[in-house]
């Protein structure tokens, strides 16, 4: 009875809410958390606020998705979506702090935006889709300039972290196909198994901060900022939204980074920055869906 009260909670919310609600938090909260983690880093270290980002949200997940539960009663095709996407998200937060750690925030979010435009114009060829993609990629070119080039670890693993930021957004929505509520609790599995992945890569630099609680609370905080809330109100608006549509409204994504880096991190774009971001903007608006 639990069960199916959390399952209508779920698939209600995500009915009656408008998606474009759902998606502007996720949004914010998708670069507020690790805006955070970067001010952190210093204290935690890349890799342990890493571990703490998925680990405390593969907890907070745990008690109303059950993951082991569902992993046990999943068929075998939703089980390999679940370990697919759980190594997914512990390797695309590695990266992505590892490129956070070298290179500013809007650089990294311009660079996961140019994959989902991938996905928003998959399947649809037309001479006005090629103009987008142009337009998103001139202005990802421009972010990255030729001061980045110094710098090729940090473009490498910003570029992994967007290779597999259209991972998430492809398993991600085969997840909600089935509603918000199974989307939600396939997620809740997804990230306790990312956080067993995780374990021998950041757990050693992360308990050197147990003693601390300010820094442990922190770390968990990272944890609801980054991956609770922006990943929830991805199932919830993923549940009602076509992949395409999803991927188009990620336009908001560099934009947002940029407003973040601005306010938390003293990133101030530069002119060039800021052409680069209306680029990929407006690339991703002239794009027609199918």
């Amino acid at each position: 009875m639990e069960k199916n009260t959390s399952q209508f909670q779920a698939d209600t919310l995500s009915q009656k809410v408008p998606s474009p609600i759902w998606f502007g938090i996720s949004a914010v909260f998708h670069y507020l958390g690790p805006s955070f983690a970067v001010l952190l880093f210093p204290s935690i270290g890349v890799l342990g606020i890493a571990w703490f980002r998925v680990t405390s949200a593969a907890l907070v997940f745990a008690p109303f998705t059950r993951p082991w539960s569902y992993i046990r009663e999943a068929n075998r095709q939703k089980r390999l979506l679940i370990f697919m996407l759980g190594f997914c998200l512990a390797i695309m937060n590695v990266a992505f702090y590892l490129a956070l750690d070298r290179l500013p925030m809007n650089l990294v979010a311009a660079m996961e935006f140019v994959g989902t435009i991938g996905v928003a114009l998959y399947g649809v060829h037309t001479f006005r889709n090629v103009v987008a993609l142009v337009l998103a990629v001139c202005g990802v070119v421009l972010m990255i300039d030729v001061k980045w080039v110094s710098d090729p670890a940090g473009l490498l693993w910003a570029l992994l972290n967007a290779s597999l930021f259209v991972g998430y957004i492809l398993l991600g929505h085969k997840a909600a196909q089935s509603g918000a509520s199974e989307g939600i609790r396939l997620l809740g599995a997804s990230m306790a198994i990312a956080g067993i992945a995780l374990l021998p890569i950041g757990f050693i630099e992360a308990m050197q901060v147990f003693g601390s609680l300010p820094l442990v609370l922190a770390g968990i905080a990272v944890g609801l900022c980054s991956s609770v809330i922006p990943y929830l109100c991805d199932q919830l608006a993923m549940a009602r939204l076509p992949r395409a549509s999803f991927a188009l409204m990620l336009a908001l994504l560099p934009a947002m980074a940029t407003i973040i880096g601005a306010l938390v991190l003293s990133q101030i774009p530069s002119p060039q920055d800021l052409i680069g971001i209306v680029l990929v903007m407006v690339g991703i608006a002239v794009h027609q869906p199918a």
